[in-house]
C-alpha cells in the first residue's frame, strides 16, 4: 500500500511533541498548554483539508485550534520549523521524554531527578535506583523506589537496548518513504525490518530506495523534518537520528535489486539464515543485491543473515538467478512467497516448502467495522452521520456503533441516551439503504465480571463489545475470571482490546490465556483485534494461539473519528502476524453470513 505524505500528519506529530515537552517544562500533564497542543494535534490529524493551504485566520477557526497554535502551524509550513519547539528540544533532551514513559513518574518527578541527581534518561534512572539515590530524594523513599523498579520491569523498559513501539516508529517510516518517493529518479521505496513484519516494537528503521542516482535521495533524506542529526553517510547507505532518538538507516539499491533488498532487510535474521542455507545448497548466495551463483573461490558463511553487516557488492557475485521481486527469489528457492508478517522462522519455511502457507486475511477482505464511537461518547469526535458516510466511503457493508456504556463515568452514556441513539441509527439506516447499521455499545467489564445496564436491556442491542477499562494490576486469577465471565454473558458478542495494554504507556492485564481462549472457542464469542497501533491487542501471540484453538476474531478500529476508520490496515497487519485467515475473521464475511453467525452465538449462550 502506498501511503501519501500529508502535511497534516507531520504537523500533528510536532504538536504532540510540543505537548510532551511542555508537560515536562510546566511540570503537569494537565497544564493548559499541554491540553491545548494535544487537542490541536487531534484536530489537525482529522482535518480533511491540507493545513498547508490554509491561512492563520482559517486555521484559527478550526475547532481545537487557537490563534497562537495556528501561527505555529503556519510557521512550520512556511519556514520548516517551530521556534517554540526548537527551544524546548534544546532544553529537554530525548532521555527526559523516555522517563515520562515510566508509570508513576510524572513531569515533576522527571525534573526532580534532573535537578537533584542529574538523571536525564533511563540508564541514569536505573543506576540511581540500584545505588539507592532515588530512595534518598525528598518525597521518594524505598517504597517509591521499589514501585519505580517494578514499573520499569512491567513496562518493558528494563532492557538497556531500548526498542520503540511500532505506533511511534511506523508513522515516521511511512512519512519518510512517502517523501522520498517524490525525489526525481526514485523508482520504488519501502520500509523494511521489524516495522514491515509488524512487530510490536523496533530497534531502528530500515528505508529502502530503488534508484540509479543515490545523490539526490541522500540529500533529500538528511533534509527531512524528522531528522535531528546525521549519524553517518556514504554513497548508498546513510543513517540519521530523529528528534525522538530513533535511528533510521537509508539504503539505496539499483531498481533491478529492489526485491533482493526487501528480502534481505525485512528479515528476520533467523528467517534469512534459512533462505541463505537453501541458496547455498544450490551453489548460490543471497544478499541485498541478488540471489546469484557463488563465484568459484567464494567460501561464504552459511550462518550469515540479513540485518547484519553489509553484504558483498554486485561485482563480487556470480550470475544473477533472481533479484527484482521477492516472489521471484522465493520461487527460485522452491518456496511459496512468505508474507512479511510471518518471517520469524516459526514454521513458515516448512509450510512454504509444501505450499501450505495460510491464506491470510487482507484489508480488501473486510466487509465491516464493529467497534466505533460517535460524538455521543465523551471521547468521540464526529457525529453518527459522518461516521456512517466514512464507512460507506471505505466500502463497508456493515458498521457497529459502539459508544461507551454508562459505567465509564467520564465518557459513558445513559440508557435513555442509548435508546435515543438507537432511534437515530434505525432512521439513518432506513434512509440510506446502503449499509447495515448495528446499534451496540462498548461495555465495561467490572472487576467481578459485571457489565453496564441490566440483562434485559443488554439483550436488545445488535452488537456488544465488552472491554476492561480499569483495575489493571489485580492478580491473574481475578483478571481471568472477569474476562471469562464477560465472554460467557449471553448478549456479549466480542471482547474488545483483550489485555487493555497501551504500547509505550502501560502494560496490559495479566491473563491465563488458555482459559480465556478456551472460553471464547466454546461460546463462539469473538476476540477483537484492535487496530489502534497503541494497543495492537489482542497480541499476535494470542491471535496465533486462538486460531489454533478455533477462536473467532473480528478486526475493528475502535475509531473515535472518521479518519480513524483507516486504521483497519494496522489491525490487518497484526492479525496477519498472528496467522489469521478469512475463515476465522467474522467481519471478513458477507453481511448475511456475519449476522447469522452472531445470532447463532447469542442463541447458543442463552439458557
Amino acid at each position: 500500500m502506498v501511503v501519501l505524505a500529508r502535511t497534516n500528519d507531520e504537523v500533528a506529530r510536532l504538536l504532540n511533541e510540543l505537548a510532551v515537552l511542555t508537560e515536562i517544562d510546566e511540570g503537569s500533564p494537565q497544564a493548559f498548554r499541554v491540553r491545548a497542543y494535544q487537542n490541536a494535534a487531534r484536530a489537525v490529524a482529522g482535518l480533511p483539508r491540507d493545513v498547508a493551504e490554509m491561512s492563520v485566520a482559517e486555521l484559527a477557526e478550526v475547532r481545537g485550534l487557537g490563534k497562537s497554535t495556528a501561527q505555529k502551524i503556519r510557521e512550520y509550513v512556511d519556514d520548516g520549523a517551530i521556534t517554540k519547539l526548537e527551544k524546548l528540544r534544546a532544553k529537554h533532551p530525548v532521555g527526559k521524554r523516555d522517563l515520562l514513559k515510566v508509570p508513576g513518574l510524572g513531569p515533576k518527578g522527571v525534573e526532580l531527578l534532573a535537578s537533584e541527581l542529574d538523571v536525564t534518561d533511563l540508564d541514569g534512572l536505573r543506576a540511581a535506583l540500584d545505588d539507592g539515590r532515588i530512595a534518598e530524594l525528598p518525597g521518594m523513599g524505598e517504597k517509591t523506589a521499589e514501585n519505580l523498579r517494578q514499573a520499569i520491569e512491567r513496562s518493558g523498559l528494563s532492557s538497556k537496548e531500548q526498542r520503540v513501539p511500532l505506533v511511534d516508529a511506523l508513522p515516521i517510516a511511512e512519512r519518510i518513504v512517502a517523501r522520498l518517493r517524490e525525489v526525481p529518479g526514485v523508482v520504488d521505496a519501502a520500509h523494511a525490518g521489524s516495522a514491515r513484519r509488524y512487530r510490536d516494537d523496533v530497534g531502528d528503521l530500515d528505508i529502502l530506495i530503488a534508484s540509479e542516482d543515490p545523490g539526490p535521495v541522500t540529500e533529500a533524506f538528511v533534509g527531512l523534518p524528522d531528522v535531528a542529526r546525521t549519524v553517518g553517510s556514504g554513497e548508498t547507505k546513510t543513517s540519521i537520528a530523529t528528534h525522538d532518538g530513533l535511528q533510521v538507516d537509508l539504503r539505496i539499491v539499483p531498481p533491478a535489486s529492489f526485491g533482493a533488498a526487501l528480502v534481505y532487510f525485512t528479515g528476520s535474521k533467523a528467517h534469512n539464515i534459512r533462505l541463505r542455507q537453501r541458496a547455498l545448497k544450490r551453489g548460490w548466495t543471497l544478499n541485498e543485491y541478488a540471489l546469484a551463483e557463488l563465484p568459484p573461490d567464494d567460501d561464504e558463511d552459511a550462518d550469515a543473515g540479513g540485518g547484519g553487516e553489509d553484504p558483498p557488492a554486485p561485482d563480487r557475485i556470480g550470475a544473477v538467478i533472481a533479484a527484482a521481486t521477492e516472489e521471484e527469489i522465493y520461487a527460485a528457492l522452491e518456496l511459496s512467497w512468505v508474507p512479511p508478517e510471518l518471517r520469524e522462522d516459526a514454521g513458515e519455511i516448512e509450510l512454504a516448502v509444501d505450499g501450505q502457507l495460510p491464506a491470510l486475511v487482507t484489508r480488501e477482505d473486510l466487509r465491516g467495522d464493529l467497534h466505533d464511537h460517535t460524538d455521543r461518547s465523551g471521547d468521540g469526535k464526529d457525529p453518527l452521520e459522518a461516521l456512517v458516510q466514512g464507512a460507506v466511503d471505505r466500502g463497508h457493508a456493515y458498521l457497529g456503533i459502539t459508544d461507551h456504556a454508562e459505567d465509564l463515568r467520564i465518557n459513558g452514556i445513559s440508557k435513555v441516551a442509548m435508546l435515543d441513539q438507537r432511534r437515530e441509527v434505525r432512521e439513518l439506516e432506513q434512509r440510506r439503504g446502503d449499509i447495515a447499521l448495528l446499534h451496540g455499545a462498548e461495555l465495561n467489564i467490572g472487576i467481578d465480571g459485571s457489565l453496564d445496564y441490566d440483562a434485559e436491556f443488554l439483550a436488545t442491542f445488535d452488537w456488544l463489545v465488552a472491554s476492561v477499562h480499569s483495575h489493571f494490576t489485580r492478580p491473574v486469577a481475578e483478571q481471568t475470571a472477569r474476562v471469562v465471565a464477560a465472554i460467557r454473558h449471553p448478549s456479549v458478542t466480542a471482547i474488545g482490546h483483550l489485555s487493555g495494554r497501551m504500547m509505550g504507556k502501560r502494560p496490559g492485564i495479566e491473563l491465563d490465556l488458555d482459559q480465556v481462549l478456551d472460553a471464547a472457542a466454546e461460546t463462539g464469542t469473538a476476540i477483537e483485534v484492535n487496530s489502534n497501533l497503541r494497543r495492537k491487542d489482542a497480541s499476535a501471540e494470542a491471535i496465533r494461539e486462538g486460531v489454533r484453538r478455533g477462536v473467532t476474531f473480528v478486526i475493528s478500529t475502535d475509531a473515535h473519528t472518521v479518519r480513524e476508520l483507516d486504521l483497519l490496515r494496522h489491525g490487518v497487519g497484526n492479525a496477519r502476524r498472528g496467522g489469521l485467515t478469512v475463515e476465522r475473521c467474522a467481519n471478513a464475511w458477507e453481511t448475511d453470513r456475519f449476522l447469522a453467525w452472531r445470532d447463532d452465538v447469542r442463541a447458543a449462550k442463552r439458557p
